[in-house]
């Protein structure tokens, strides 16, 4: 597809501009990039560019079908509004709450740090804020979900009420 470029971004105007404002743009730059006065072949490549952007601007029928495609070109990507996020929260919250079933918390040990040969049970009754920060950080991936376990269940026999 030809129309790759930003014809607005080449004729160096707004895309709201008014058919007059494309045609002075287009007179100022066509003078600018007069082929004459190039010897490389570079303005004149240029100056090829800058008339496929006038003549697609310039014209009503033209300008609406590029805007449309243009309007295509530019649409956000991703996940968009049909994808509902509480179904891919809860989608998540299973696959963490079953890998956190699979693993025995309390036989984890750390193998590096401050701590190194503690179980993770031992360090949340000694130092809960390292855990809290040891699953936040990266080297603390692996543990995640045992220390997410651990935690829980300690805010939980602290706070029986939550």
């Amino acid at each position: 597809m030809r129309d790759e470029k930003d014809h607005y971004k080449t004729l160096q105007v707004d895309p709201e501009a008014d058919p007059e404002v494309i045609k002075a743009a287009y007179k100022a730059l066509a003078r600018k990039l007069h082929p004459d006065d190039d010897f490389t072949g570079i303005d004149e490549y240029k100056l090829k560019e800058l008339t496929h952007a006038f003549n697609i601007l310039y014209d009503p029928a033209e300008r609406k079908a590029y805007e449309l495609r243009r309007a295509y070109r530019m649409r956000p990507v991703g996940p968009g509004p049909d994808q509902n996020e509480a179904e891919l929260t809860s989608h998540l919250a299973e696959r963490v709450q079953a890998h956190m079933e699979e693993e025995d918390a309390d036989e984890r040990r750390l193998d590096f740090g401050r701590y190194l040969g503690m179980t993770l049970r031992e360090i949340a009754h000694q130092d809960p804020d390292y855990l809290r920060w040891l699953a936040r950080h990266s080297s603390g991936i692996r543990f995640r979900a045992a220390i997410l376990k651990i935690l829980g269940e300690t805010i939980y026999s602290v706070h029986p009420s939550r």
